[in-house]
């Protein structure tokens, strides 16, 4: 190893502390104005508490240069349907607020306990779930969510359940699918390469552009759950290679 590549290691770590720093200091400072809002109408809670999301990915681009480039803008829908994304990182969970709004998502019950963070969450009306729970799990997915959505907001759905490595492959979970065969609302794919920027594990992040390639809406008329993933799947998947081909690390 270099002495040239053993600073540029060490100075991307040190960026990425630095981020993580700020990070954690703004949750606190954030919680509040956050939890404050919790007798506001929800789309006013939303816009407060979404700065936050915002204000993170700015604040990745400030320390460790990581921009990001979206295609696809015009295929968002006026009315609210599902999002369904690729999940690699903790950065989709952010920007996405930047397009679908208001919204709110499907996730792991464990995260509502997050002293702050997991509280603020909760004012966002999430969709909680224990994974553990079988059918119970995918009936609250289904109550809960035709009412997210007659509401105006968009659920967001990661179907692989958790993040995976750029360059792997989840399964496919069908919860998300099911939801959208049962109220009718479209379904609109997600694909990035996150995770070759802020990656799962550790503090170094990587500098570049991260590319986003929002999807034309799926009409779930007619179609089973199964059907659905798979269609979904099947176009995720096949962006993955030209957006990692395409990103422009530096």
């Amino acid at each position: 190893m270099t002495d040239q590549h053993t600073r540029f290691v060490q100075g991307s770590l040190i960026r990425g502390i630095i981020f993580h720093i700020g990070l954690g200091l703004s949750v606190g400072l954030w919680g509040i104005p956050s939890l404050l809002s919790f007798p506001l109408p929800y789309r006013t809670r939303f816009w407060i508490i979404s700065r936050w999301s915002l204000w993170a990915i700015w604040w990745l681009r400030i320390t460790n240069g990581v921009r990001w480039e979206v295609e696809g803008l015009e295929n968002i829908p006026a009315e609210a349907g599902i999002v369904m994304s690729k999940h690699q990182s903790t950065w989709e969970t952010l920007a996405l607020q930047s397009w679908f709004k208001p919204q709110t998502w499907v996730l792991k019950r464990e995260l509502m306990w997050l002293p702050v963070f997991g509280w603020s969450l909760t004012l966002l009306r999430p969709i909680a779930i224990n994974r553990g729970a079988g059918r119970s799990a995918i009936r609250q997915v289904i109550r809960q969510g035709r009412a997210r959505l007659a509401s105006g907001s968009w659920v967001v759905v990661f179907p692989e359940g958790t993040r995976i490595a750029a360059g792997d492959k989840g399964r496919y979970r069908v919860g998300g699918a099911v939801l959208a065969c049962a109220t009718g609302a479209k379904v609109v794919p997600v694909a990035h390469n996150a995770g070759e920027f802020w990656p799962k594990y550790g503090w170094r992040k990587r500098a570049g552009c991260i590319r986003v390639r929002i999807g034309q809406p799926i009409d779930t008329q007619g179609l089973r759950p199964e059907q659905l993933i798979t269609q979904v799947e099947t176009w995720i998947e096949g962006q993955m290679p030209t957006l990692s081909q395409h990103s422009n690390p530096r």
